[in-house]
């Protein structure tokens, strides 16, 4: 029996602009009922009006919060950026010289740091690795097409960093309304992001927005002054008197380093996202201090869209019509966090404390190569703006921490990183070469035996091959990640079904 849908309302904004932004919105609340509920944030704090009646009011509420300019960037009436008003408020001064800063890295933070720091007067330099989105799209293409892996422009490097090509979304934890967090989505808007992403309450760009959005904000960047150098790797640090004064670099892909060229600096901003492992190695020879951190392991499920809008939208699933309906195309959260109490849970075994969860669900969407390494399989997922094709997948892991890489202690603090390789490495070899990914149905990976030959349909492009998920990690990892997938089915009945195909390694 499925189960009937179970809605959450939060109001994180003005609700009167909601409408004026999506005015299609009322034919979805109009049918909804009052209901007692917490507003986590409204414009005044003396209303003490209930959700429905804000909307009611506001039904017919013209007003707009930005216009938009031909090349889709928006006009403010200041033209001022916003993350420039935000650190104006804080009562900021601008720098009196011009220092000169290196920034290695081009994703969101290496993006967002530059853009500070040029907009207050600093000579800034980014220094990436991999390509602009325009050739970068072309390599990846090649990738999916050609099976052409390019070691410094692919899923992970180059312009956008890894979350370009993998779903935008801009879901945090840290409080959508914070004030860090609205300035940076309105700095989205204003390169071009449609301008509900700041009433949405899980906003979301897609691969193919943002390319858009990038261009804008590069030349926003360039014409601040700031000198970009695409396929160009930093190879070290340059330091003097045990202080930092610049960076080496030499072409990406050069491996004999023929054209080596020293960028000097007052600072340098290492922005090189979690891909970057030849850049912590060189960070620990120069004995930088590097901290370990926690992180999850798993794999990528994958199930049929319908049966998700299915489970989660009972008979409002046929509401939906590939994103454009009058409810989303559905996704899920899932978590749990086993210990020694689970005694209970069906499973018996190992009962390592560590929680497991769903991760980057991407509805509509596709699987896709992050690997930055022809010997490595490591894959995500990522959806068009329209969330459109037949498929929903997420990643479901289980956190690992130092006591689970006790065989890779001899690489010190980078342990973690030789565990990652590790199982990288094997599901590679699981999966046959050539970028085929390994798989496994849910239910065979439960009873520890090989998917028949008749796999599940994937979205995976290159190829996919039955492989025994189960023998991959080792076994208390492997025990979690079962114990997890017989709670998840608690929470969404029809989770585990023979049409959900596991996909290694995430």
């Amino acid at each position: 029996c499925l189960k009937e849908p179970n809605f959450v309302y939060t109001v994180d904004m003005n609700v009167k602009e909601a409408l004026s932004l999506q005015p299609r919105l009322w034919e979805f609340i109009s049918d909804l009922s009052s209901k007692p509920g917490k507003l986590e944030y409204i414009s005044s704090l003396s209303s003490s009006s209930d959700l429905i009646s804000l909307l009611h009011d506001a039904r017919c509420t013209q007003n707009r919060i930005a216009r938009h300019s031909p090349n889709g960037m928006c006009e403010e009436s200041t033209n001022q950026m916003p993350i420039m008003k935000d650190i104006k408020q804080s009562n900021r001064s601008t720098i009196a010289s011009e220092p000169k800063v290196v920034v290695v890295g081009s994703g969101p933070a290496g993006l967002f740091a530059s853009l500070v720091l040029a907009e207050l007067g600093a000579k800034v330099t980014i220094v990436e690795r991999g390509q602009p989105v325009e050739k970068r799209g072309r390599d990846i293409g090649a990738l999916v097409v050609r099976r052409q892996l390019k070691s410094e422009s692919n899923f992970c490097f180059g312009e956008g960093g890894a979350g370009t090509w993998s779903d935008g979304k801009l879901t945090t934890k840290i409080g959508k309304n914070s004030d860090n967090v609205q300035t940076v989505l309105k700095t989205f808007v204003y390169f071009g992001a449609p301008a509900y992403i700041l009433i949405d309450g899980k906003p979301h760009l897609g691969t193919d927005r943002l390319i858009r959005i990038l261009l804008n904000f590069r030349k926003h960047l360039q014409d601040l002054g700031v000198q970009i150098m695409f396929g160009t790797r930093m190879d070290d640090l340059l330091v003097r008197t045990e202080q930092v004064i610049g960076v080496q670099v030499s072409d990406a892909g050069d491996n004999n380093h023929t054209n080596v060229r020293k960028l000097e600096s007052d600072a340098v901003i290492l922005a090189v996202g979690h891909s970057a492992r030849d850049v912590y190695e060189r960070l620990l020879e120069r004995n930088i201090l590097l901290i370990p951190k926690d992180f999850a392991v798993g794999f990528r499920v994958e199930h049929p869209q319908d049966l998700i809008n299915k489970i989660q939208y009972s008979k409002f699933a046929d509401d939906i019509h590939k994103g454009r309906g009058k409810v989303p195309v559905a996704d899920y959260k899932l978590t749990t966090y086993l210990n020694e109490e689970d005694a209970h849970l069906p499973l018996r075994g190992e009962t390592d404390n560590r929680a497991c969860y769903s991760f980057c669900m991407c509805p509509g969407g596709q699987v896709v190569l992050t690997s930055t390494n022809p010997s490595e399989i490591c894959i995500n997922g990522m959806s068009f703006s329209n969330r459109s094709s037949r498929w929903a997948n997420a990643a479901i892991v289980a956190t690992v921490s130092s006591k689970d890489f006790c065989a890779f202690q001899s690489y010190g603090h980078l342990a973690g990183v030789a565990f990652q390789k590790e199982f990288e490495k094997e599901a590679a070899i699981m999966g046959g070469g050539n970028f085929v990914v390994p798989v496994q149905t849910v239910p065979d990976f439960l009873e520890n035996k090989l998917s028949g030959s008749s796999l599940p349909s994937s979205s995976y492009r290159l190829g996919v091959k039955a492989a025994c998920l189960h023998q991959l990690f080792p076994s208390h990892i492997t025990h979690a990640l079962k114990q997890s997938l017989l709670v998840f089915e608690k929470e969404i009945p029809g989770f585990i079904s023979k049409d959900a195909l596991l996909h290694a390694v995430e």
